[in-house]
């Protein structure tokens, strides 16, 4: 955004306004930081209205995964980096690092392990794992995407599956036998993963599809027939510290149910699984050069975004531990952890603001589990001493739990098997186990006030980077007549991002989809990729992306067409995208609605002319935490039957999808806040809804009823829009959310200036002729 002139006038015309805007819970007093900040500071912070592409990281004392050390610096994108033509200049750009320190190249991780992974054949790669295998005396292998703590993103050295593979999508699970391999993911990796693996060597396994097993049945069918053959069990080798506790046991079951069908009195035992302790994991044992663990340090996140205090925290914690008669609980997920301890930390994971580490509470202690230097930072340590935390090794977790439950017969620990890993659950014996939610997952779900406000604020300044990101590229595209490519737009839009208050990183790897690639769900664009492309008015472009500020997360995604007349058949399809976000975002629900129940007013719209999408609509959102954030979902599955309540973040993201041609998707994040039955049914003018005129009054009959209220601060192409299916009250809707749009971002911009110009054409009313 452009902030030179505007931060000093802000500081100088505004305190006034904005002090009053604070006081409607729109504007905490994180919005006052442009008054706070003196007009010099303001100048040198925000001095020029094109992105200053800050020198990239000093990473001298960097470990071999490329993860930073340095406390103030700013990572801004994912990958590395390249030349781009910003404004008539040439700057050397990083999409990933940016500080005030020396500007030095910067390979993420991610491209390391892709290097690494393209540097060996398939074949060559598995015929290694197979003698390997040989060795190890197991016949099948599973190579699954997590991480010890079942994480989404995972450091580079945890990244096997994508080594092994070639595939570095998010989610999958490759199996190795001794004659095939085979790679499962879900529908948002079609595309991707059958561009991407070696089909001469790899079966893709398509999952939730007609006729695709899942991983067990599929084992449970191999066993049964190597059994039948061999007269002997298969050996099925996987990772203990890598597999969800519940996936080592669905396997034993759908194993011992499979065994039942077979011929004798007493069931055989036709599959085991071996964990292959004391072993080193059959990947790593192949894996020439793997990166080393990252030990970056926590930093403290304060109380003026966190809202609640680490005692208050523990206090609530145990007070749940009583009513389940727990007299331990056990973390295992790294957001769990940083919430609990109220810290955060850049570089273990890439674009999550979190540290490898477990955690667990009893009656009488705190422990943290981690690496000594994550917790060297003097007002970490002080931080975590004042709040009675004892650090110790994170190697000691598996022995401390079994101590534990060896010091009384009645002990049991609270330890969630869907969020944990096997090594964890199966030192504690089935009496001993609560397997539950942990209380964390509930308690991080539901955002206080302070975290809301924090997640508020960082959607104002994300509309204001956006805007100025969307007058360049429309400069660019339009006027200079330019082709982009989809790394500079990419390493353009998160330059803007970087030179927001606040800001720590990318919220995810940024998906820029040029024609086709759009398609491609969670594409990464990469130089001397086949599948780059550039942008020009000829096709349109999908691009999600979002941005870690200290003080929340966002995630936006939003889909343009620079074309003089887009083709009437995509707007068809863009228009009915729109119209399922709006369907989703006007909804009135009561209290304890799961999110599934929602999911049809997304796709109704798609429907009526035989078209869908294969993700889900929305995911929950953290507060300057994962991008991607339970136990909530809005879905089409039904497996998720968590509650809608209060305080959530929901994203709201239909979209639709033409392999070969076009992506199309809009996405918002909405905050779920509650009305009571007096009060007006719609969301009010403030939060972008319907306007006044629409009055409605809810039938409270003894319950409360929900609403969404709006997050994202960005306008929606409105040439896209075919006006004429469009009802009258979603058109409003438009006008409405973009009236807030401007009032909201505006202040962020100069006057005169390209941004500003954008952004209020953008948000003019729609022609409705």
């Amino acid at each position: 955004m452009t902030l030179s002139s505007l931060a000093i006038t802000v500081a100088a015309t505004t305190s006034t306004t904005l002090k009053k805007q604070s006081r409607n819970s729109k504007f905490s007093t994180l919005a006052l930081f442009f008054v706070a900040t003196s007009a010099s500071s303001a100048a040198r912070a925000f001095s020029s209205s094109t992105p200053t592409f800050l020198p990239r990281h000093h990473h001298q004392s960097l470990p071999r995964s490329g993860a930073s050390t340095l406390n103030n610096s700013v990572i801004y994108s994912t990958r590395g980096g390249s030349l781009a033509s910003i404004v008539g200049k040439k700057i050397s750009l990083s999409r990933r690092f940016s500080s005030t320190q020396i500007e030095q190249e910067v390979v993420s991780e991610m491209d390391e392990v892709k290097a690494a992974a393209s540097k060996i054949s398939a074949a060559d790669k598995l015929a290694l794992m197979r003698e390997k295998m040989e060795e190890n005396g197991v016949d099948v292998y599973i190579i699954p995407s997590d991480d010890p703590h079942l994480s989404e993103y995972v450091p580079a050295a945890y990244m096997r599956r994508g080594y092994l593979t070639d595939f570095h999508g998010s989610a999958g699970t490759a199996l190795v036998t001794k004659d095939a391999a085979y790679l499962w993911t879900d529908s948002r990796y079609f595309n991707e993963a059958s561009l991407r693996l070696d089909a001469g060597h790899w079966t893709l396994m398509k999952q939730g599809q007609p006729k695709v097993p899942t991983i067990p049945k599929f084992l449970a069918d191999l066993a049964t027939s190597h059994y039948t053959t061999n007269s002997k069990p298969l050996k099925v080798g996987m990772d203990a510290y890598v597999h969800a506790a519940s996936f080592a046991k669905e396997l034993n079951e759908v194993f011992a149910d499979a065994a039942k069908d077979m011929e004798g009195d007493v069931p055989p035992t036709i599959a085991a699984i071996d964990t292959l302790d004391g072993k080193q994991n059959v990947v790593d044992s192949i894996w020439e050069g793997r990166p080393d663990l990252p030990k970056n340090p926590f930093r403290v996140h304060p109380m003026k975004y966190a809202g609640m205090t680490v005692q208050d925290k523990v206090t609530k914690i145990r007070s749940e531990m009583t009513e389940k008669k727990a007299t331990m609980t056990v973390f295992s997920a790294l957001d769990d952890i940083a919430y609990l301890f109220n810290v955060r930390c850049m570089g273990d994971v890439e674009t999550c603001p979190i540290g490898i580490a477990y955690a667990t509470i009893s009656k009488d202690e705190v422990a943290l589990y981690c690496d000594p230097e994550k917790v060297a930072p003097a007002d970490v340590s002080e931080h975590l001493k004042e709040a009675g935390v004892t650090v110790k090794s994170y190697g000691d977790i598996v022995s401390d739990i079994e101590s534990h439950l060896s010091a009384g017969k009645k002990n049991k620990v609270w330890l969630d098997n869907g969020r944990s890993n096997y090594a964890l659950s199966r030192v504690i014996p089935e009496a001993s186990l609560i397997d539950a939610q942990n209380p964390v997952t509930a308690m991080k779900g539901c955002k206080n006030e302070a975290e809301m406000e924090g997640m508020r604020q960082a959607h104002i300044v994300d509309g204001a980077a956006m805007a100025n990101f969307m007058a360049w590229l429309e400069n660019a595209i339009v006027v200079e007549g330019r082709s982009v490519s989809e790394v500079e737009i990419d390493e353009v839009l998160t330059g803007f991002r970087a030179k927001q208050p606040g800001f720590k990183e990318v919220s995810f790897p940024t998906i820029a989809g040029v024609g086709a690639n759009g398609a491609i769900v969670h594409y990464r664009a990469a130089e001397g990729s086949d599948l780059l492309k550039y942008l020009d008015r000829t096709q349109p472009i999908l691009i999600d992306s979002g941005g870690q500020y200290e003080y929340g997360t966002t995630d936006v995604t939003r889909t343009w067409h620079f074309a003089e007349k887009p083709d009437d058949e995509f707007r068809e399809v863009y228009t009915r995208v729109l119209k399922g976000n709006i369907g989703v975002d006007s909804m009135i629900f009561p209290e304890n609605t799961p999110g599934f129940v929602l999911d049809v007013f997304a796709r109704k719209a798609l429907w009526e002319i035989g078209k869908d999408y294969g993700h889900g609509t929305g995911h929950g959102v953290g507060a300057a935490l994962n991008v991607h954030e339970g136990p909530h979902s809005i879905s089409p599955r039904w497996g998720n039957k968590e509650v809608l309540k209060a305080g959530m973040v929901t994203s709201n993201e239909p979209g639709y999808y033409e392999d070969g041609n076009f992506g199309i998707r809009i996405e918002n994040l909405l905050e779920i806040v509650e009305i009571s039955s007096s009060d007006d049914a719609t969301n009010g003018e403030a939060n972008g809804e319907e306007p006044a005129n629409k009055k409605q009054k809810v039938a409270a009959e003894g319950k409360k009823f929900l609403k969404f209220g709006k997050l994202t601060l960005i306008p929606i192409q409105k040439n896209l829009i075919k006006v004429e299916i469009m009802t009258e009250d979603e058109l409003n809707w438009l006008d409405s959310y973009h009236q807030e749009v401007l009032q909201k971002v505006k202040p962020l911009l100069e006057e005169g200036t390209p941004a500003m110009e954008w952004l209020v054409k953008s948000c003019e009313p729609i022609k409705r002729d």
